[in-house]
């Protein structure tokens, strides 16, 4: 009797998605029912060499806007190739916008977390689940799009962020949710307002693991380095985030490295202090803090609902010159509402940080699904800002991918103009 497949397909971007789920599946037996394979190129190469092999292949990515157009390529190819293929979608873009992903050709698609979706998905896969009894997605039934309900959050202590037999291994995710639902972000809207932290005890058996297999640079995913262990993620723990430190050292010995603060993850503005600065210079190893600012425009900041000031970054910033630890810190162009004195503004606080030391890194703005914003226009590079960006990147002192975002937006406000893809 053939067995069943489900083939995880993930680009760079999604890798570090794809070590949460296989953490998941970790926690199961399927060898006797189903095979796992993961791919991260040409998955049509992949499905046409197996496609006989199995009796139900189902295949699983996740995604970012910024993958839409090859995303949907993909897919329509992969439907030529196995029309009865199970086609599941999830990540930031699919729970941003459901609906206009299953108009993309997949079948089902799953909202905000998957670790315990994707499990209920193969026990659906294998006969011994209904899928209207899995919680937290959408699929087509007819011409109806059903919606199974939403989920209650993850208990992050009962999967690991990464995958043993799988061999997937990165970053550990210590928090998960934002309170600030700053109305650019998917976060907040994907994970919720309430911040989740995984346990000191489960973050030190994940570095337990990791290095004894060699695994010796201890990074994190965290939208706030410094929030780890805060109940609201707003008043610091400090004691939280000094014992998970010191527990992390007295595992890595000197033999290691820890990296906090920097990316994958970063910090807010107003939780650069005295003593953040000194337990990274105390523990850690990065010669840096990424630290969120998007506006030197106090208005813009307000409307964007940031919830700190342009002082606020300016204080970081010099705490971390003084400190030696070099401030990356994130500007977006052309946010809503940003007027030309709200960019001459921008333009001086970079110039002022620059010269202080600090690099820029770069975004343009695009209009997010799921989050408040997805509606508004995408941002726009203006004069003013190319002077600025011309005058510093000689320096080195900005870097990012704006040129490509700001193309981005464009095209994917042209697709939905077309019809071609309908968001919700």
């Amino acid at each position: 009797m053939k067995k069943n497949c489900f083939v995880f397909y993930f680009q760079r971007q999604n890798k570090y998605s794809i070590n949460a789920l296989t953490g998941a599946i970790e926690t199961k037996k399927y060898h006797n029912k189903l095979d796992i394979i993961l791919c991260n190129k040409d998955l049509p190469k992949l499905i046409t060499s197996i496609k006989n092999k199995y009796k139900t292949i189902a295949i699983g990515t996740s995604f970012f806007s910024s993958q839409i157009f090859s995303i949907g390529s993909t897919i329509k190819t992969i439907k030529n190739i196995v029309p009865k293929a199970i086609l599941i979608a999830g990540g930031p873009h699919a729970s941003g916008d459901p609906r206009g992903t299953i108009g993309l050709g997949f079948d089902i698609v799953c909202r905000g977390e998957g670790e315990e979706v994707i499990l209920e998905l193969i026990e659906w896969i294998l006969g011994n689940r209904s899928l209207s009894k899995t919680r937290g997605i959408f699929f087509k039934q007819k011409d109806k799009i059903i919606f199974t309900g939403k989920r209650p959050p993850v208990d992050l202590d009962k999967y690991m962020p990464f995958s043993v037999s799988f061999k997937r291994f990165g970053p550990i995710e210590i928090t998960r949710g934002c309170p600030f639902g700053c109305f650019y972000c998917e976060t907040s809207y994907m994970f919720g307002k309430i911040p989740r932290h995984r346990s000191i005890e489960s973050i030190l058996s994940c570095v337990e693991i990791m290095y004894s297999r060699g695994i010796k640079d201890i990074r994190f995913i965290t939208p706030n380095a410094f929030s780890y262990g805060s109940k609201d993620g707003k008043t610091l723990n400090y004691e939280k985030v000094e014992k998970l430190l010191k527990g992390i050292r007295k595992i890595i010995k000197n033999k290691g490295r820890i990296f906090f603060g920097s990316f994958p993850s970063e910090v807010r503005p107003e939780h650069v202090n005295k003593y953040t600065i000194e337990l990274v210079k105390r523990f850690a190893d990065n010669d840096n803090l990424v630290i969120g600012c998007q506006s030197g425009s106090p208005r813009i900041l307000k409307i964007c609902k940031r919830a700190h000031t342009v002082l606020d970054v300016y204080n970081a910033v010099d705490l971390c010159i003084k400190n030696r630890l070099t401030p990356k810190v994130d500007f977006i162009f052309g946010l809503p509402g940003e007027g030309e004195e709200d960019i001459i503004k921008s333009i001086e606080f970079m110039d002022k940080l620059t010269k202080m030391g600090a690099k820029i890194h770069a975004h343009t703005f695009i209009p997010l699904p799921g989050t408040p914003f997805s509606k508004k226009t995408p941002g726009n590079i203006e004069p003013y800002i190319r002077k600025f960006i011309n005058k510093v990147l000689p320096k080195g002192a900005v870097f990012g991918e704006f040129e490509k975002q700001k193309k981005l937006g464009k095209q994917l406000v042209d697709l939905r103009k077309t019809g071609r893809y309908k968001p919700i």
